[in-house]
This record gives structure tokens, sequence and C-alpha cells, in this order.
């Protein structure tokens, strides 16, 4: 069984704070065996971290956080960058055409960009798999009815951090029963519904401050890019 970080976001992404070292570094510190850096529509960082994680006894898992039209989509195994604004079906497309698993993060939080809103249920459900505990909840509703979901229509589940600063990563993992210690593997089990999901609620004083730095962060970065 492998412990795995499916959902984290390093200083690449326009809400992220932290360098992949130190989400590498804390991996590794609370005994993770994978993590996956899922910047918000950028690769670059996912792949520095998929290179750099064996020199912290990790799998490194190449990923991105994709904004379609429709809302995120988190693509797993690719090594290239997905455009965002794609609709949804033509972004799965785009990460199966790679090689990759599409999961789908908070799909029931439209707030936050879940897709659910905007498709019917047999296109969320096209989906390899769904996140049905995500670690930056509010009454657990959303979490829960995504687990129904998935659960109704036999899709395998997975958990995930959604950590913006490197000290919240391992606060959800997907448990992935494989004794292969590669991306490919882990993937293949993922896909294969071989996962337990583990987690626990990100305290509230840390979710506000990863939403007023992720604020700032954008403000700042649109400010930057005017000049």
């Amino acid at each position: 069984m492998l412990s795995v970080e499916l959902h984290a976001h390093s200083s690449l992404s326009y809400d992220g704070r932290d360098p992949v070292e130190l989400l590498l570094a804390q991996a590794q510190a609370v005994g993770l065996d994978a993590l996956a850096v899922t910047d918000h529509d950028e690769i670059d960082a996912s792949l520095e971290a998929a290179e750099l994680a064996p020199e912290y006894g990790l799998v490194g898992i190449p990923g991105m956080e994709v904004t379609s039209a429709a809302g995120h989509v988190l693509a797993f195994g690719i090594d290239e960058l997905i455009p965002a604004g794609l609709s949804y079906d033509e972004t799965l497309d785009r990460i199966h055409q790679q090689g990759g698993i599409a999961v789908i993060p908070h799909p029931f939080q439209s707030s936050r960009h879940g897709v659910a809103a905007h498709i019917s249920r047999d296109q969320l459900a096209a989906a390899d798999a769904i996140e049905v505990y995500n670690s930056r909840l509010f009454t657990g509703w959303a979490n829960r009815k995504a687990d129904r979901f998935a659960t109704a229509r036999e899709l395998p589940k997975t958990a995930g951090s959604d950590a913006h600063i490197g000290e919240m990563v391992g606060q959800a993992v997907t448990e992935v029963a494989t004794n292969d210690r590669s991306a490919a593997g882990i993937l293949d089990a993922i896909v294969a519904g071989e996962t337990t999901v583990v987690g626990k609620r990100t305290p509230w004083r840390i979710s506000f401050r990863q939403f007023g730095g992720g604020v700032k962060r954008r403000i700042k970065r649109t400010v930057s890019d005017l000049v």
C-alpha cells in the first residue's frame, strides 16, 4: 500500500506559495510514498518535482490542474501542458491522448470551479476517477456527495490535500494498493479502483491564510503582467 498525495500546488500556481523542494520535503517528512504537484494551468514545476522526487525517496507523478470550460480537471501522467479553456470532453481527450488519466477534483463545489454544475452526470462519470475527499472542506457536504456519486457509478476514488502551502501536503492522501513504485504503476492501480481515501480537514485558520495569500499573489501577478 502506497500513500500518495495527488493534489498540491507550488509557487508556479497563481495561488501557490512554496517551491517544489519544500513540497517534496514535507511529503518526505510525513512519510508519503509519492507526490503529484498539480499547478493551475502550469506543468513545469510538476515535471521538475517528478525529476527531483527520487532524491527525497518519493515517486514523482507529473500532472496539473486544468481549467476546462466546465471547471477543474486533474491530469496525471502527462508531460505536455493541456491548454485551459477547452471543453470538458476535449480536456479529457487531450489527457488520454498523452496516456494520462483524468481525475475530477471537488466536482460538486461550484464556488471552487467544480465541473458538476456544467456537465451531465454521464460526462462526469467519463473521468477515470473522482476526488471524493478534498481537505479544504467547509461542511463536508460536497465531499459526501462526490463519494456517493462515485459509489453509485462504481468509479475509483481519490483524496487530495489541495495544499497551497507546503505544510499542508499530506492532509489528505490516496492509499493505493500496489507494489509497483512507479508513476505508471500507481496510476494504473488508481484506474483499477485499488484505492482507499484518508484525510482530515485543513484547519480553518490555514484555509483562510491559503485563500488570502492566494488572492494577494494573484493580484500581484496580474499587476506585474500589466506593467
